[in-house]
């Protein structure tokens, strides 16, 4: 509950205020002194802003928390994967039923377009450096370090021209696990 309550940018007095208990009690319950009722439980909620299901987590055993230091992402080959394209995961989920896969690409200089990936899900792309093509279906988009792009993976997609280099991306996939 302390989380929440700092999260939401309350003192201890505006929670108890807002859930309409008293302020001892809202230490007490923070503390873990006391066990709340539920309907105590409801206010707190209230007050906070969010669902009652939010105290009932268990955010000791949440695995989807990863830190990679910069330049020390894990080099990847993937399944399929285009000569030149370089992977570097910076990241993993481990947990719930959204699979996150988050890739530094970095075509080396000998890599050429490829304009039809087509794994399942949802990425984001965010462009570091250089002029590039990019396509999607049946549309082509000037590209520069910068820009960002959003697309249904599924559609054929990627880098039809590459107008100067070195050439490197953000790339974030979504899917849903089955």
């Amino acid at each position: 509950m302390r989380a929440l309550r700092m999260a939401a940018g309350l003192s201890g007095g505006q929670l108890a205020l807002a859930s309409e208990i008293s302020a001892s009690m809202r230490s007490r319950i923070e503390r873990g002194l006391v066990s709340p009722s539920v309907a105590t439980l409801e206010r707190l909620a209230q007050g906070l802003q969010v669902p009652v299901s939010r105290f009932f987590g268990d955010p000791a055993r949440r695995t989807d928390f990863c830190h990679v230091r910069a330049g020390q992402g894990l080099v990847v080959d993937r399944i399929g994967a285009v000569a030149g394209y370089r992977y570097e995961l910076l990241g993993h989920s481990l947990s719930g039923n959204l699979f996150v896969e988050p890739y530094l690409v970095t075509l080396v200089p000998e890599a050429g377009p490829y304009a039809t990936f087509q794994p399942p899900g949802l990425k984001s792309l965010y462009f570091l450096s250089e002029a590039v093509t990019y396509r999607y279906g049946s549309k082509a988009f000037e590209v520069n370090g910068g820009d960002t792009l959003l697309v249904d993976a599924t559609a054929l997609h990627g880098i039809e021209a590459i107008h100067s280099g070195p050439v490197s991306y953000l790339s974030v996939v979504f899917t849903l696990r089955a």
